[in-house]
């Protein structure tokens, strides 16, 4: 059976820091806070948690994904803005146009973030989170397609986006050129065969589908790690 996404996790030097930034700008509440991390669990129609994990080494590079957040007007976009600066986000360049209408921003960590620009067409029906962009190959859309069970919503010029059927933000490949790797990633999925599943079967599946296992020097661990077509590292955790 299909695992679901269970969650979007970050590397964090401060697990506890980032997750009350992001539990305070999102509106969420604290989940569950362990000696390896916090969790947040969604507020609001987003289908999957946001888990920050402890980690020693420092942000490289441009993340490969980032959240698009929404606004239904221009002065609630400069309110959405404002509000993230107050708990600790800070503007940041990376190659913005000012002709574009979207703020460009940064975490307590560094991890980009885009408040977009109202009139979005592409995110109308879609809720705070409109979608996590990303940077990716149309090979990846599809493979992820195929991992979650989450349908095409836009395939074209090598631009792919799927989303749940239940709704909750897209999750979307802008295809080439994509950046380069400069190290393991500092947001990756979770994914979670359900309650009484079968893990070994499902790392089969994705294997199947394209994965590939991968070492990021995860040790004896009861989850496996894997990667999707364009090298970007995940997880399959135990049945949950």
């Amino acid at each position: 059976m299909t695992s679901r996404l269970h969650a979007l996790c970050f590397d964090a030097h401060d697990p506890r820091r980032l997750a009350r930034f992001w539990a305070d700008f999102l509106r969420w509440e604290t989940y569950e806070e362990s000696s390896d991390g916090v969790t947040l669990l969604p507020g609001d129609e987003t289908g999957f948690r946001l888990r920050f994990a402890s980690v020693q080494e420092p942000k490289t590079g441009q993340n490969h994904m980032h959240f698009d957040l929404t606004s239904t007007s221009l002065d609630d976009q400069k309110q959405v803005v404002e509000r993230a600066l107050e708990l600790g986000a800070r503007h940041i360049d990376i190659g913005q146009r000012p002709e574009e209408g979207h703020v460009v921003l940064a975490d307590p960590e560094g991890n980009e973030f885009c408040v977009i620009e109202p009139g979005n067409s592409f995110l109308a029906d879609c809720g705070f989170i409109g979608a996590l962009s990303g940077d990716g190959s149309q090979e990846a859309g599809y493979f992820w397609s195929r991992a979650l069970g989450w349908p095409l919503v836009w395939d074209q010029d090598q631009e792919t986006a799927i989303r749940s059927p239940h709704g909750g933000p897209k999750v979307t490949w802008g295809g080439p050129p994509l950046m380069p790797k400069t190290g393991k990633e500092r947001l990756h999925f979770d994914l979670a065969p359900p309650a009484g599943g079968d893990q070994q079967a499902e790392v089969d599946r994705l294997l199947s589908l394209g994965a590939t296992r991968v070492d990021i020097g995860q040790g004896d661990v009861d989850w496996v790690v894997l990667a999707d077509p364009d090298g970007h590292e995940f997880c399959v955790l135990t049945p949950r």
